[in-house]
Order: C-alpha cells, then structure tokens, then sequence
C-alpha cells in the first residue's frame, strides 16, 4: 500500500528561497579579488540567483547543459550554484589547482557550455586557450571596472545581469534532475565526474545540519575555508541558507594572517578546512596571544588532523569536530561531535575519540570487508576494506561505463579504497589506504600517475613512489629509483621536466632516492608496504 502524501520533488534552488525569506537578514561576506569586501543578504542573493539564470539562458544554457565555475569562495560561485541548478543545468566546478592537461581534459568530458571565472585564472584559461572548445563561452566574474584586456573574447558577469529581471520561472524538475558535477583526481588515470542530483545535494545539506549543529544554526558565521571548487564546500552553501547561517567567503586569501583576521572582524562562530590552512592559524594563534574571540568550532577535514593540532585547539576552548568523506559521497560520510555520554569523559580520553574520523552521519551506511568480499564485524579490532552507500553517495561515474562498473562491490556498495575499521559505537578508524595514493595539503597525488611518467626516463630502469609525512602538508611523495647505469643516474630535475605538463607542479615528488633494486610481491608487484618500512623515519630535505 502506498502513502497518501502529496510528492514535491526535492529542488536545489527551494534551499535558497526559504533562505531568503527565512532569514532574510543573513547572508554572504567576500572578500573579493578585487580588494574590497562585499556583503549581501539571502535575499539579495536569491534575486541575482534569477537575474543570472535569466543570462544564462541568453547564452543558450538549457536543461542538462554544464556551465562550468573557476573560482575564489565568494558571492558570486554562490548565485551560480543556485542559478545554474535552478534552471535545471549543471553546475561544474573546476578546481584551479589541476595541471593544464587535467584541466582541459575535464572541461572537454563535462562538454561544459560556458565557463565563469574569477579574474584570478583569467590568465590559465589564456595559457590553455589553444587546447579549449571553439565555441565555449567564458564570463568573468567582475563588473565593467575591472574587466582585464585580453585576446579572449570575455564576457562581464555584472553585465550580463544588469537588464535581467529578479523574477525567474524555476522549472519543476524531476528530484533526480543532474545539479551538480565535480571530478575526483584521487585514482590513477583521468579524473571521474561524480554528478550530484537535486535529490542527494538537498538531503546532503540537510544531513549535514541535523549532524553539525554547533557550526550551523540561525545567527551563526561560518567562514568556509573548504574551497566551493572542492565538493562544494562541503556542502555549506547549501546548510548556509537552510538553516539562516551566515557565510563569511575567504576569497583569495587563505594565508594564517588573512583566516585570523577576517574570524576577528566578522565575528566567524566556526570555519571548515583541510589541516594545513589550520597549521597556519595555529602559528598566527601563537604569535598573537589570542584566538579569534567568537571562535567556537572547527570541523576538519580532508586528510587526518594530527593529535597535536586537536589538543592545541581544545585547550583553548574550541570544538575540534574531525570529519571524513569522498567527493563521491558529496563528500560527508562521517563527523565526530562527541555524543552526550562522552563529553563528560577525561580530556585525554576525549582528544582520543577526536583523532577517529567520527561516527556516521545519517543517510550513511559503513561496512568493512575483507579480501573476499566477506563482511566484517564492527568490534575495533578487525580491519578490513571500507564500503559506503548512501542517499548521497554516486552509484557510478559521469560518462565512464568501465569506472562504473568497478566502482560498486556485489551488493551495490561503493568501495572507497581506505582501509579502516569500526568501534562498536560507530567510530570509524582509517587505518590506511588500499589504493597507492598520496594525499598533500588534502589533495589527492596518484603515485602510479607519477610513476607511468619517471619510467619514460632513459636512466630510470625502475621506480616506486610513495608517501613521506610531512609537518606542513601531512604527506609528500618522493620517487624511489633504481637506476639503469648506477654510475649515471637520473635527477631529480630531469624527472620534473618529463612530468611538467602531465602532472600540475605541486604533485612532483619532493626527493630522489637511489636503490639498487625494488622489494616485490609474490606476484612479482612492487612492495609498497615494505618499501614504507624501509624508508620509515625518512625526513624530507625541506622538512627537517
């Protein structure tokens, strides 16, 4: 039998119109790339929401059609993620941080219409203007003033809204309409697009404000340091306008300094990001005495936060909330906000709970397998594969049959590589990963990637890359050779220059290591696992 309740299709852009009339009065703070800061409420936001989708569809974006963002954390990316949603095309946001050739790949896949920048990455897109479709159509996020002169053809975003209307006609839209898509360089080969609906983005968002309501209530100030290139900020342009939190956008300006000072005057009551952004708070903390005085929340993520970095904030009085993901689970899987019974604990006992990656947050189902596919117990002692599925987690890849099919074990669960196992309350422990991959500043390195490119080198008779902590960026790689002529080895500059055009720089390995030859495994692949061993307590020569 079948419920008798009425079925209004779940809708991105419904988020931004309870917003607006909601909590009319809160909204978006930028610091833009043109030096100033802005301030704009939800309900302004809403109405250049439809003044753009009106633009849009001047330049011929349809339903389906992907409208690309290249950008700063800023009002702007956020009426584009409303506007292109909306109207029922995709948003694609594009991390800037991708080599040329990753780059280009991306937008000729996602077959992306129009590409919106900020003035920023004017000058990429002039370095790749050879290599882009003919027809794409660029907008420079920026008003008249500030157009920058440039052989491309460029068209102004504040020109291009200015005689719309703010009154759009939103299309009613089957909840599982394609809103958003973001591609994951975390596997070897070409990045994979994960296509987020309007059905899983929606209940992403509100997922996320039942699991984190310290960060995201009426009257807060979040300031999202999670670039909304990189899985849509974890998803806080969408808890922002639902549940009246105000965003405080970073822009350009990630340094310790610039974080601290903005937390300062714009009161921020919690801020979102990878460690290493919190790395340089910590110093600037330090050397300035004081935390920020509304201060009460980090959520970090991205890659594990060291013990240290926990203790350093919780002893000041600030809520560490350490969480994991995937950006094919759009991308919040797990948080750890401490349940009730746990709050009372002893400090140490809680730091240790805090170090874990957290519990599920609802909507979310762990499992952890063994080699066989067997399901493991949930006991804190056995370690086993990690699987996902979820109302937000992808059930394949955008345009990629082969990716697909190997995404998903025999029961329809997505496999994420890590290698993890859970508490019987629910903690999930990653332990480490299955597949070989480095993660930097809490960006994803393929070390096969790498490696494909070094063995192209004459010299280079084998190589291995892998992983080396790092105090700053929690990994590094270093490529470990053996050299075809010992008397005349390869460097480590000659490397650079056969990955330089395939790989975007900061993915170079740090260090040139020589051996003579390789540990292997039974099946005759290389060791990575004892190569770790042998290279354990290796310090980097930048990080000593």
């Amino acid at each position: 039998m079948q419920g008798m309740m009425m079925n209004m299709p779940l809708s991105v852009i419904e988020i931004l119109r309870f917003g607006a009339q909601a909590f009319a009065d809160e909204g978006i703070v930028s610091v833009r790339c043109e030096g100033d800061i802005h301030r704009e409420t939800y309900a302004e936001a809403y109405a250049r929401s439809g003044q753009l989708a009106h633009a849009l569809k001047g330049l011929g974006i349809g339903i389906g059609d992907r409208v690309a963002t290249l950008a700063w954390n800023g009002y702007r990316h956020f009426e584009l993620y409303y506007a292109i949603s909306g109207m029922g095309a995709v948003c694609h946001t594009i991390n800037p941080r991708l080599s040329a050739e990753q780059m280009v790949y991306i937008i000729r896949h996602a077959e992306d219409r129009v590409i919106c920048t900020d003035l920023t990455f004017v000058p990429v897109l002039e370095s790749l203007a050879a290599e882009l479709p003919q027809d794409l159509k660029i907008v420079v996020m920026t008003d008249r003033a500030h157009m920058p002169d440039s052989a491309l053809d460029l068209l102004c975003y504040e020109d291009l809204l200015a005689p719309q209307p703010t009154e759009y006609d939103w299309p009613t839209l089957p909840e599982d309409t394609a809103a958003g898509l973001c591609y994951t360089s975390g596997t070897t080969g070409n990045p994979k697009g994960a296509l987020y609906s309007h059905r899983s983005t929606v209940l992403h968002a509100l997922f996320l404000a039942v699991s984190v309501p310290r960060s995201v209530y009426e009257g807060a100030r979040v300031l999202p340091v999670v670039p909304m290139f990189h899985v849509n900020s974890w998803g806080l342009p969408y808890a922002g306008p639902l549940t009246g939190t105000s965003l405080i956008m970073p822009g350009p300006s990630l340094d310790g300094a610039s974080v601290y000072d903005l937390m300062e005057q714009e009161k921020v009551t919690a801020s979102w990001g990878v460690p290493t952004v919190w790395l340089g708070l910590q110093g600037e903390i330090t050397k300035r005495g004081a935390l920020p005085k509304s201060l009460d929340q980090l959520v970090i993520g991205g890659s594990a936060a060291p013990r240290s970095m926990i203790e350093f904030f919780e002893e000041k009085g600030v809520d560490v909330c350490h969480a994991w993901g995937m950006t094919e689970m759009s991308p919040i899987g797990t948080q750890c906000q401490l349940p009730k019974h746990m709050q009372s604990l002893p400090r140490k006992e809680q730091i240790d709970a805090k170090t874990l990656q957290g519990r599920r947050m609802f909507g979310v189902d762990l499992k952890i397998c063994d080699e066989d596919g067997t399901r493991l117990p949930q006991d804190g002692t056995a370690v086993g594969e990690l699987f996902v599925r979820g109302n937000a987690v992808v059930s394949g890849y955008f345009n990629n049959e082969e990716a697909s099919q190997a995404a998903l074990d025999a029961e329809g669960w997505f496999g994420t590589g890590d290698v993890a196992c859970i508490t019987p309350d629910g903690f999930l422990s990653i332990q480490d990963r299955s597949k070989d991959l480095i993660k930097s500043g809490g960006e994803w390195i393929s070390s096969i990637d790498l490696e494909n490119l070094a063995m192209a080198h004459p010299k280079v008779a084998n190589c291995a890359v892998i992983a080396i902590p790092h105090p700053k960026w929690d990994e590094r790689p270093i490529i470990v050779v053996v050299p075809q002529d010992a008397g005349d080895p390869p460097q480590l500059d000659e490397i650079h220059a056969l990955m330089d055009g395939h790989m975007a720089k900061w993915q170079f390995p740090d260090a040139l290591e020589l051996v003579d030859a390789l540990p292997m495994t039974a099946t005759g692949k290389v060791s990575k696992l004892t190569l770790r061993r042998q290279f354990d307590g290796y310090v980097l020569p930048d990080a000593g």
